[in-house]
């Protein structure tokens, strides 16, 4: 290795602690990447709280900052910013404010950079952590180099085999918490399946590849930069059995390749880079001090950029700052019929059995669907009647509809939509409160391909704060749907969650059969309509339990 002058931590030090550490990983590398055709996080769950690395690294507790000198809330000139959700969402400007900690790790071909990398995710304790290999960065092969890959005639290690110019934009999306696609490269066919994968924003981004130092653009998106450093006979030696195994390589393909080009690309590009790292980890993932060192560093950074998030506080503050102020006018409430109101009295009423619950919730549901689908934008459309004379009309403008319901109780609402709208399509999202910092975090997604053009229906049976409304447009708008093609639907709303959705978004069209004015001290409805998953299910809830977001655990 050769020596520098750069300022590096070198730890080399050995334990033989075995590892009992699980946590949440958003896997975007090629070898675990399914072609689902549909943006998901299904693999996404809760898993047993990890345990330390090394006796001496106890588990870190999490702390709640008690400064007082941060509002959640964010005044402009214009309008009020909730900054409550996913905190912050914003800044004074309205534009986004907290960037996801993104940690690099380069090293030599089969040095252990996804070993190194998922222990500092097992260690890491944070709610989301994306895990991104340069792997999947590989550009598209001619026919010429697809024939020479084949003899193992193309330097796959070589900087100019990589997509560098996609690598950087797909990165630096990630690290401001956009949604991403990355590409899912087949090590068999030296080629890009034509299914991409998707992957959401995270509080930590873990990058890693042989050449994750050798791009400038690319080192200013890391903030801590890991060089794993291993033998060079042990890497031959992991070489060798992943490409037999995994990639369906012949050993002497592998020996001539590693000698023609691997070798060399380590020596001439790899290696040097090492000057640019903050810490060199010698054994890779066997070295479990460096990497307790490496998770204390990452905490201690997560904690500057710390703000007060408890969801309790924000509220209340939201509250206080919409008193008095008008409806925006981007709610739209349906007209109060007798018929309407019946049928909220029938469903208010706590004595209401389950059957009849349903049964007058369904039709309310069909006519609020009706009344929203009014506001889509049509065009004149002439047709001939049966009597061959023609009917001046109209007609959706050619855009498709999508209906996205935020679960569990915005999954009611599914039913009426499909019986009014044939061939829709469906998403769904789960949104539930981390009950140790009161941040909702998002569990699950399941969008339909290529939403950004549709006019999104964004379901939830009632809406008393706002927050998972929130954090679900805030889903929509990171997968490129145009904030005003998005539509919140509710059977109840409180005037508290219609301000807040209202001023983070002003352009999201608000729809719903009720407002009511009050929310009380555990932001549930008032007078309200109990807890409407629950009452629909037919699932136990305690008695003092009403709205306040489904999911959403106050």
């Amino acid at each position: 290795m050769a020596k520098t002058s750069h300022p590096i931590l070198l730890v080399n030090c050995t334990t033989t602690d075995n590892v009992l550490a699980s946590g949440l990983l958003i896997d975007a590398s090629p070898s675990k990447c399914s072609g689902s055709g549909e943006d998901s996080m299904d693999g996404l769950s809760n898993r047993v709280p990890c345990c330390p690395l090394t006796p001496s690294l106890s588990p870190r507790k999490r702390t709640t900052s008690q400064s007082k000198t941060e509002p959640p809330l964010l005044r402009t000139n214009k309008r009020t910013i909730y900054t409550a959700g996913r905190p912050p969402w914003y800044n004074v400007t309205g534009t986004t404010f907290k960037e996801a900690f993104v940690i690099g790790l380069c090293g030599g071909s089969a040095s252990g950079k996804t070993t190194v990398a998922n222990k500092i995710i097992e260690a890491l304790d944070v709610p989301w952590v994306v895990l991104l290999s340069m792997d999947s960065f590989y550009k598209v092969l001619n026919k010429e180099e697809q024939e020479l890959a084949a003899k193992n005639e193309y330097n796959f290690d070589h900087p100019d085999a990589f997509d560098f110019e996609l690598l950087i934009t797909v990165l630096r999306k990630l690290k401001k918490g956009k949604s991403i696609k990355v590409p899912v490269y087949d090590f068999t066919s030296h080629s890009r399946r034509k299914e991409w994968k998707t992957v959401y924003g995270a509080n930590v981004v873990i990058f890693e590849g042989i050449l994750a130092f050798a791009n400038k653009e690319l080192l200013k998106l890391l903030d801590m930069k890991v060089f794993v450093d291993t033998d060079s006979d042990i890497r031959l030696i992991r070489r060798l059995k992943r490409d037999v195994s995994q990639r369906g390589r012949d050993i002497n393909g592998i020996i001539k390749q590693y000698n023609k080009f691997v070798k060399p690309a380590f020596e001439q590009y790899i290696e040097p880079t090492v000057q640019v790292a903050d810490i060199v980890v010698p054994r890779g993932g066997e070295n479990f001090v460096a990497l307790d060192l490496i998770v204390q560093h990452v905490h201690s950074q997560l904690e500057k950029v710390k703000t007060p998030n408890k969801v309790s506080t924000c509220l209340s503050a939201l509250a206080s700052a919409h008193q008095g102020q008008p409806l925006p006018k981007t709610l739209s409430v349906m007209e109060s019929t007798p018929q309407v109101r019946g049928m909220h009295t029938i469903i208010r009423n706590k004595e209401t059995n389950r059957d009849e619950f349903i049964f007058y919730s369904k039709r309310l549901m069909r006519l609020l669907i009706e009344h929203a689908l009014s506001f889509l934008p049509l065009k004149p459309a002439s047709v001939e009647t049966p009597q061959g004379t023609v009917y001046e009309g109209k007609r959706l403008s050619g855009q498709r509809i999508t209906g996205v319901s935020i679960l569990r109780a915005g999954e009611t609402m599914e039913q009426a939509l499909t019986a009014v709208c044939k061939d829709i399509r469906l998403g769904k999202i789960l949104i539930q409160t981390n009950h140790d910092t009161g941040e909702p975090e998002l569990h699950y997604l399941r969008l339909p391909k290529e939403i950004s053009e549709d006019y999104v229906i964004l379901m939830d049976s009632t809406v008393s704060t706002g927050a998972a409304a929130l954090m679900a447009v805030r889903v929509l708008l990171d997968h490129d749907v145009a904030e005003d093609k998005i539509f919140l639907l509710s059977l109840l709303m409180a005037e508290m969650g219609v301000h807040s959705v209202a001023y983070a978004f002003p352009k999201v069209r608000i729809i719903t059969t009720a407002v009511d004015k009050e929310v009380n001290d555990q932001f549930h409805i008032i007078p309200g309509i109990g807890n409407f998953g629950d009452r629909y299910f037919g699932t136990d809830a305690p008695s003092d339990v009403c709205e306040s977001d489904e999911g959403m655990d106050f």
